[in-house]
């Protein structure tokens, strides 16, 4: 796909992976649209871009119509769609106190809001913004109309101690990939995950030095963490190599827990 003049949304687009991979598109000259919940930076990037910012929750389906409706009024329908909005939190399943021998429950409600947007708003801009590019034209003889590019982790694969709601709901992006990609192929639209390792995003940016490093040693190659920039790298490939579809890709320095 040529990226240069088409129009793109990308979620979590104020910081942290979405913001780089935002960068990025703007840097092939693509109109982006940042989806975040953060005003005050997302009108930043999206200033510096020459982009739109809109205040969108992905778990909401009239902020969702309501934000696609703006971005698509000042760029034009969409082609891409990069989604990197999402969150996670670390609970046992259950667990003893060690000192009282209080047994407690992962809060059920803080599983359900992980799962609802990491997992079902990510379908959620996934459905609303296919149907919308489906209404364009192809952009050449393969038929191709748009590229949609998801985040999910290598959690979804190697889940650790506590990430019971995060690893399942990044699971759920690596299973919904390839069923979607085959849904769109009539349409032209092509579907894929990366599943980042360990990313020195905002997350990271006031730990403590010896815990970056810890961190980073336990990476195999390149002993650090992953710079956002990586990830924008994979996912403008992604858009761009039309053969790219229903695949998920690592993106860990193959650390393996």
């Amino acid at each position: 796909m040529k990226l240069d003049g088409i129009s793109a949304v990308v979620t979590g687009g104020a910081s942290g992976l979405g913001e780089a991979t935002a960068r990025a598109l703007a840097g092939q000259g693509v109109k982006v649209a940042i989806f975040d919940l953060n005003r005050e930076k997302g009108e930043a990037v999206a200033s510096a871009l020459g982009g739109v910012f809109c205040e969108v929750d992905i778990t909401s389906d009239a902020s969702v119509d309501a934000g696609l409706a703006a971005a698509r009024a000042a760029n034009g329908q969409e082609r891409i769609l990069v989604g990197c909005a999402g969150r996670g939190n670390t609970f046992k399943t259950a667990q003893r106190d060690r000192e009282t021998g209080a047994i407690t429950h992962f809060p059920i409600d803080q599983f359900e809001k992980v799962v609802l947007l990491n997992l079902v708003g990510t379908f959620r801009m996934i459905a609303k913004s296919a149907a919308g590019m489906m209404t364009l034209d192809p952009l050449n003889d393969d038929g191709e109309r748009g590229a949609i590019v998801n985040t999910a982790s290598v959690a979804a694969v190697d889940g650790q101690a506590g990430q019971a709601a995060y690893a399942s709901s990044k699971a759920g992006i690596v299973g919904l990939t390839l069923p979607i990609a085959r849904d769109l192929r009539r349409e032209g639209i092509r579907v894929n995950t990366i599943l980042p390792g360990i990313m020195d995003t905002p997350l990271f940016a006031t730990a403590k030095p010896e815990l970056r490093k810890q961190l980073g040693d336990s990476v195999p190659f390149p002993r650090r963490l992953g710079h956002a920039e990586e990830f924008a790298s994979l996912a403008i490939e992604m858009c761009r190599n039309s053969y790219f579809n229903g695949e998920h890709v690592r993106l860990d320095g193959a650390i393996r827990m």
